[in-house]
């Protein structure tokens, strides 16, 4: 979404948001039991009734309460949802909201919301400009959901979700990898109406050239980095990658089994043969860094990822998406969890880049080289704790969205981040290479 200051236009677009994210969360929370909904199905993951109250909480604390200036509802359990206040393995020994209450919260600060939507000014406020505390509280909504999902492919029992396949494409033979010209490049943005604080502002930035993976590593691929003992070879390994996988035993991607004689794999609740034409998913940072090596390969650096993803060569300006400027459709990516898993490599090619790279938004996050560091000139904005205390080495970019995402909380610019050793994410990768080697 650009910049408009028609009022109208962006409160439809605001309610559109809070609608289609609302209506999500009420799927991800009615598809199953209360019981499922209070159990922690992972110490990596809260109960899904604390996410559900915890998106009520931040709209109010948000919408509500800055934007519309009113009492908090219920300030005393600002602190139960506090993400920060408490680590995701102890919420469920929390005073949590049960589930008839949480979603009774949930429609009241809602209903409250969509008032202050329409009666708003959005002008003169930072916060309210072109509708953005409307726009970041979708977004967290669709981030929460997320998550949600990710609760759901760890939780155990029978299938909840049901999705039908990514549509066939029928394409011919790909390039291997593009070769992207090296050069500079405007990366990040400052106009874009809900870009959160780390995307900003637009920045030049110059890139040698390099080649870049046309289409994400799949799972194919990946089984053959497996076949030859791949996680049992320590030259392709950072040393903390290499701890992780021999203290936890891994050997192979989450979620992965060897069943007779193939690969099977989980998938929100069903047992299935491993698709040797999907872009590989449940990788770590590790992992994909180790078969980068073992390729003989890299992973692409975040400027790499973002300039292949949004610079046009023929006008030498950044697109807001690798297709052009308008918002994501069916046939751009796979986003929005309509497919429930990634489609197979070399899909949506109406989505390329106009180098022809395939898929780099949707589907699965792809891992980058670069630890999540603030652009020059950051600002934090409006509150420290969204991008700041993030910043560093301990965590890395991911880029691009995955079928899980809303096109909301996905673009060009956004940055995603996680610590390294994160595999229950639904993040994948693609390498690159440096010119020069060619």
């Amino acid at each position: 979404m650009t910049v408009t200051d028609d009022p109208t236009v962006l409160r439809r677009r605001a309610l559109d948001a809070l609608t289609t994210a609302r209506a999500r969360t009420a799927l991800l929370t009615s598809c199953v039991e209360d019981d499922e909904l209070t159990a922690q199905h992972s110490p990596l993951m809260s109960p899904l009734v604390w996410d559900l109250a915890h998106i009520g909480n931040q709209e109010e604390q948000w919408l509500w309460r800055a934007v519309a200036g009113r009492d908090a509802l219920r300030p005393e359990i600002d602190s139960i949802y506090d993400a920060f206040e408490h680590p995701r393995a102890s919420r469920p020994t929390l005073p949590l909201l049960p589930p008839a209450e949480a979603r009774a919260y949930a429609s009241d600060v809602r209903g409250r919301v969509l008032d202050v939507l329409e009666r708003t000014p959005l002008e003169g406020r930072p916060l309210v400009e072109a509708a953005f505390a409307f726009g970041m509280i979708a977004q967290h909504e669709q981030q929460h959901d997320e998550t949600m999902l990710i609760t759901h492919q760890l939780r155990k029992g029978p299938q909840a979700l049901t999705a039908p396949p990514p549509p066939a494409t029928e394409t011919g033979p790909l390039p291997s990898e593009v070769l992207v010209p090296g050069g500079a490049f405007t990366m990040g943005t400052s106009d874009e109406a809900w870009a959160l604080d780390n995307e900003r502002p637009a920045h030049s930035r110059f890139v040698p050239s390099y080649f870049i993976d046309t289409v994400p590593v799949t799972n194919g691929a990946y089984m053959a980095f497996v076949a030859d003992g791949g996680y049992t070879d320590e030259r392709w390994w950072q040393a903390e990658g290499w701890e992780q996988i021999r203290n936890h035993e891994i050997g192979a991607p989450l979620f992965w089994r060897r069943d007779g004689g193939q690969w099977t794999r989980r998938r929100f609740g069903v047992t299935e043969p491993v698709p040797e034409d999907e872009p590989v998913v449940h990788v770590s940072w590790y992992e994909a860094d180790a078969y980068a090596r073992w390729a003989g390969r890299r992973l692409p650096t975040e400027a790499e990822w973002e300039k292949a993803a949004r610079h046009d060569p023929a006008t030498g300006r950044s697109r807001r998406y690798p297709w052009g400027d308008t918002d994501p459709a069916p046939e751009h990516a796979n986003l929005g969890q309509r497919h429930l898993r990634p489609a197979p490599a070399g899909s949506y090619p109406e989505g390329a880049s106009p180098l022809g790279v395939r898929q780099l938004i949707g589907d699965v996050w792809e891992w980058t080289a670069s630890d999540f560091l603030p652009y020059p000139g950051f600002r934090a904005f409006p509150y420290k704790e969204y991008s700041e205390v993030f910043f560093g080495p301990a965590h890395k970019v991911l880029r691009g969205g995955s079928f899980a995402v809303d096109a909301v909380a996905c673009r060009g610019t956004f940055r995603n981040w996680d610590l390294p050793v994160r595999r229950q994410i639904f993040s994948g990768f693609r390498t690159a290479r440096d010119a020069e080697l060619s």
